[in-house]
């Protein structure tokens, strides 16, 4: 490596690589008689001024030293005969789990409810057109987890969980885009991940690592405090002394059966709240300071915290060019999510807009214990479906009625397939829900000019 640098550009000229590779060697003024090459190490948008740049980080290498990424690629060997670590679900954490355990000499045993991805993808299609959800197999449950079929975001809030960088490596090695490895929030595409998550699973299976698909836990077998093993429907057993549980927040049964088992629980903060859904050309507005985006351009996002009576209201998992799913679990229940596919091309923006819960919003749920928030959870998806027709429509209401206090007799149109029905939500979400979202929706008005519109849409829960 020659050095690194640091440069900043205007849209257009960051989309040229070439121009890139003469504005680095200007920047180092380096002879234009010695030929090298560039490779991107992280890459931002910086729309907080009217005049929008690019930020780029870039190494400089002597011509032909490096060409592209260098990734580290999955070179296992075979852990067919190896000690065996028992991991329950198949989305991200089961899944790179058994990758791990694969590069540590140890064999992974999957166990997944829910079924392979292109079964999936049927039962999903069901939900939308026929509103039938099956509780094993839907768009939190089966093979890659709701990833799959719900954006695969790549970035977090948190800095204190370590370096992701080898999950990247290993997300391009089957198959992601390299862009991933530098563009400051990363993005796979719910068109993308199914090709990537079936490679993963191939890349198990070769290695020796064992997948059952269709395989539900009902009972955790304990003996002296100490996990034997595990009871799927129709009794089958496996026996085992270690046990990964990657069965995803939305798994509720597991929470009962690890209760059963005498396994110590501890209730968890958490956020409840709508999606928000608006046409992006108006967001790309909104953040481009009143301009379109142009080809140079991505979909623009936003990202807004606000305090209100002495809790969080912030937005979560923003979908730009997206879309609004069904992502419920349950039949009787309705609950959004958002996703995006790679290119961003809806002509929708939508992002969870939730408020913090917390111990003393419970108090009706306390003969619950631990599960006191699940329970508050499964009753507010269960108002969800009554309010929206007692099926996978969702209610909704326009942005700025909610905030009036007034029932939308019209709504526009939506990403959310199912569809919708007009509902006064500011009637029948909890008042500790419904007087912060409020609030905060005047703050966020206030902070992104014509973000509170009725142009906007919000659908429960």
């Amino acid at each position: 490596m020659l050095v690194r640098v640091q440069i900043v550009l205007d849209p257009e000229a960051a989309a040229d690589m070439d121009n890139i590779r003469r504005t680095a060697a200007e920047v180092i003024k380096a002879d234009p008689a010695v030929p090298f090459d560039v490779r991107i190490i992280k890459r931002s948008v910086d729309a907080r001024q009217r005049k929008i740049r690019v930020l780029l980080t870039v190494d400089l290498f002597m011509h032909n030293e490096a060409q592209g990424q260098i990734i580290r690629p999955f070179e296992p060997e075979n852990v067919s005969g190896a000690r065996e670590v028992l991991i329950a679900g198949a989305g991200p954490a089961g899944l790179f789990a058994a990758l791990r355990l694969i590069e540590l000499g140890i064999k992974p045993v999957i166990f997944e409810r829910g079924r392979v991805v292109s079964h999936r993808k049927r039962d999903i299609a069901r939900i939308s057109r026929e509103h039938i959800v099956d509780p094993d197999s839907n768009y939190c449950f089966g093979e890659g987890g709701a990833g799959t079929f719900s954006d695969g975001k790549l970035y977090t809030r948190s800095k204190k969980r370590g370096d992701n960088f080898r999950a990247l490596e290993l997300l391009c090695h089957f198959g992601a885009d390299e862009s991933i490895l530098y563009e400051a929030h990363p993005h796979l595409g719910t068109d993308k991940l199914p090709g990537i998550i079936s490679s993963v699973r191939k890349a198990i299976l070769d290695a020796g690592g064992e997948i059952f698909f269709e395989r539900r836990i009902d009972n955790i077998l304990t003996e002296n405090k100490t996990v034997k093993g595990v009871l799927f429907a129709g009794n089958e057993k496996y026996l085992c002394n270690n046990l990964i549980l990657a069965t995803g927040h939305s798994a509720r049964d597991v929470y009962d059966i690890c209760r059963s088992a005498g396994i110590t629980l501890v209730m968890k903060p958490f956020a409840m709240g709508v999606r928000v859904e608006h046409p992006q050309v108006l967001i790309d507005k909104i953040r481009y300071h009143g301009n379109e985006r142009g080809k140079y351009l991505p979909a623009a996002s936003y990202n807004i915290v606000r305090q209100v009576d002495g809790r969080g209201v912030y937005s979560f998992c923003m979908c730009p060019g997206g879309y609004i799913v069904p992502s419920a679990t349950s039949s009787e229940e309705v609950v959004v999510n958002g996703m995006s596919p790679s290119g961003r091309s809806s002509p929708f923006a939508n992002s969870g807009i939730v408020v913090e819960i917390k111990p003393g919003d419970l108090a009706k749920y306390q003969r619950f214990g631990e599960l006191a928030g699940i329970m508050y959870q499964k009753d507010m998806e269960k108002d969800a479906w009554i309010n929206g027709g007692r099926s996978q429509r969702a209610p909704a209401q326009r942005l700025t009625d909610f905030v009036n206090g007034t029932f939308s007799s019209s709504l526009p149109s939506v990403s959310y397939f199912p569809g919708v029905t007009s509902s006064p939500l500011h009637e029948w979400l909890p008042p500790v829900l419904y007087s912060r979202l409020k609030e905060g929706f005047r703050l966020f008005g206030s902070a992104m000019k014509g973000w509170l519109t009725n142009e906007a849409v919000i659908l429960g829960v």
